[in-house]
């Protein structure tokens, strides 16, 4: 059976935007266990979740902890302007066009939104 965590409810996601949690995923070679950062993003009851990572530089996209700037429905990269959207996660414009964010696997449980193992 696989493993869950609560990582925040449904509600605290603004509609059209993100929030950050940290928490515990595996590595990118699936070997060990540690804290991310982790961008949760919203479009009516959609969440996605992405390391808060940007592919280009390996940088944060927050520009203050945990504050992102969302505009037309994509999500900005605070250091080089990259463009991402909150769905897929795939970089539409900017240094690492082409690209996708890290995506974490969650669902949504009656309105928590829930990190899967």
């Amino acid at each position: 059976m696989p493993v869950r965590k609560t990582l925040c409810g449904l509600s605290e996601i603004p509609d059209g935007g993100a929030i950050e949690r940290v928490a515990a995923i595996f590595d990118r070679d699936g070997a060990h266990m540690i804290d991310e950062s982790l961008v949760l993003t919203r479009h009516g009851t959609e969440v996605s979740a992405y390391v808060n990572v940007c592919p280009h530089a390996g940088r944060r996209l927050d520009w203050a902890p945990g504050q992102f700037l969302i505009e037309e429905g994509l999500l900005i990269c605070a250091a080089h302007g990259a463009g991402f959207t909150l769905a897929t996660g795939e970089c539409v414009y900017g240094p690492c066009r082409g690209e996708s964010l890290m995506r974490v696997d969650v669902a949504l449980d009656g309105a928590d939104v829930q990190l899967r193992d």
